[in-house]
C-alpha cells in the first residue's frame, strides 16, 4: 500500500471538500491516505497552524477556503513546501458568478446560515427519529417517504440520510407473514420503497448483530432458508402494492438514498416508470 498525506482544510464545516476527496481517493487502489482535517480555518493564525501542520506531513493539499487573505498565504506556503494545493471551488464560483451576472459573497459558511431550509431538515431529523421502526403510524400521511423491509435491509440509517438531506421518513419492519398495517397500505401522500437485499448477505448481517447482542445464537432470524422465504415473501408484497424497490446489496447507504430520491422527484415530477420495468423491479417479480 502507498501512503500518502492528505490536509483537507475549510474554513465551515468540511464537508465539501471531504466529499470531493473520498470520491477522488476511491479511483485509486493500493493507496492509504493519511488524513489531515482542519476545520473552520478563519483568522491568520489558524492558517499559520494549517501551513505548520503541511510542512510537517507534506501532502496534497485540498481547501475551500473563500478569504482571499488567508487562500494568498495558504497558497504561497503550498509554493515554498513545493506541495500540490487545489481549491475545489475555483472552477465553479467565476463560472456561476459570470453566468448569473453576480458577485461572488466571500463569507465563510453561508451554505450552513440558519434559514427556512435549515430548519426544516430538523424539522424532518426529528420526524424521522419519531417514526424509526414503526414506533408511530398514525400521521404517516406527513411523511414524505416510507420506507419498508425486512430485518438488516438498512431501514433505519437510510432514513436518517433521506432525513439529514430533509425528507420526512418512516420506517417499518417487516415481519415474515405478519400482515402489513393498514396505515401503510391505504397512504396516500408518502412515497412507499421496498428495501430488499440477497438473503446470504442478510445472513452475515444478522449473525454479526445477534453476536453482538447475544452471543452465538441459532435461530430462524439467522437461517438462510428462512431468510430466503422471507425476502421472497416480502417482495410478493412489493409487487402485490406496486411498491418501487431498491435492492441495498451492493449499494451504501449514500447509494441506497439517491435511489430512492430519484425515485421520489420521479414520482413528484409524474414521471410515469412501469413498475417491472426497473432493474431492481424486474429482479421482485421473477422472484
Amino acid at each position: 500500500m502507498r501512503k500518502v498525506h492528505i490536509h483537507l482544510i475549510s474554513d465551515s464545516s468540511g464537508e465539501t471538500v471531504s466529499a470531493v476527496a473520498r470520491a477522488c481517493l476511491a479511483q485509486f487502489e493500493g493507496v492509504t491516505a493519511v488524513h489531515h482535517d482542519w476545520w473552520l480555518v478563519r483568522t491568520q493564525g489558524q492558517v499559520e497552524r494549517v501551513i505548520q501542520g503541511i510542512g510537517e506531513n507534506p501532502g496534497i493539499v485540498f481547501y475551500t477556503v473563500v478569504d482571499q487573505f488567508a487562500r494568498a498565504s495558504l497558497e504561497e506556503a503550498c509554493r515554498h513546501l513545493a506541495v500540490p494545493c487545489v481549491s475545489i471551488l475555483d472552477p465553479f464560483l467565476p463560472m456561476m458568478a459570470n453566468h448569473l451576472q453576480m458577485e461572488v459573497k466571500a463569507r465563510p459558511g453561508r451554505q450552513f446560515l440558519l434559514d427556512a431550509e435549515y430548519f426544516a431538515r430538523i424539522e424532518a431529523m426529528q420526524f424521522t427519529l419519531a417514526h424509526d421502526d414503526g414506533q408511530v403510524l398514525s400521521d404517516l400521511d406527513k411523511a414524505d417517504i416510507v420506507l419498508v423491509g425486512v430485518s438488516r435491509t438498512s431501514k433505519t440509517p437510510t432514513s436518517m440520510y433521506l432525513a439529514n438531506r430533509g425528507f420526512k421518513c418512516a420506517n417499518y419492519p417487516l415481519v415474515g407473514g405478519l400482515p402489513v398495517p393498514e396505515e401503510i397500505v391505504v397512504v396516500k401522500g408518502p412515497l412507499v420503497v421496498g428495501l430488499t437485499g440477497d438473503p446470504k448477505r442478510l445472513v452475515e448481517i444478522r449473525r454479526s448483530r445477534l453476536k453482538m447482542i447475544q452471543g452465538e445464537v441459532e435461530t430462524d432470524y439467522v437461517q438462510l432458508d428462512k431468510i430466503e422465504e422471507e425476502v421472497r415473501w416480502a417482495r410478493r408484497l412489493f409487487v402485490r402494492y406496486g411498491w418501487p424497490v431498491v435492492d441495498v446489496t451492493r449499494k451504501s447507504i449514500e447509494e441506497a438514498a439517491a435511489a430512492i430520491m430519484q425515485i421520489y422527484h420521479q414520482n413528484l415530477n409524474k414521471i410515469s416508470i412501469p413498475f417491472a420495468q426497473t432493474a431492481d423491479n424486474k429482479e421482485t417479480e421473477q422472484s
